[in-house]
């Protein structure tokens, strides 16, 4: 993927510890959840992105401000496996520009 003024830049460390740098356009209306699938990287997303699984579950590693959790994406990481501080659900991190140099970690699959 090339990049432009409409692309940031996204690291992801998979589960076998290996680290991805993956470009996003930021307008598409995107999700992490959906880029990381785009990029044939381990993420389910069974749900499709309506915070109803979890199989999409990160861990932020970086010092950015995300938006506040809403209360589905709560309630999900509430009922998940191997939830930390700093997990998130990939289908509800919006592909923006403030979030340009994020990095996250694929957390450990349920299954």
């Amino acid at each position: 993927m090339i990049l432009d003024n409409k692309d940031i830049t996204i690291t992801v460390i998979d589960r076998q510890n290996e680290s991805h740098e993956i470009s996003a356009p930021v307008d598409m209306n995107l999700n992490l959840m959906e880029v990381c699938k785009l990029y044939e990287l381990p993420v389910k997303g069974e749900c499709g992105g309506m915070a109803m699984c979890a199989t999409c579950q990160v861990y932020i590693e970086s010092d950015h401000i995300l938006p506040a959790q809403n209360d589905a994406e709560l309630d999900m990481l509430d009922q998940a496996f191997f939830v930390k501080s700093n997990s998130r659900l990939g289908c509800q991190i919006h592909i923006s520009p403030e979030i340009n140099g994020l990095v996250v970690r694929l957390a450990p699959e349920s299954e």
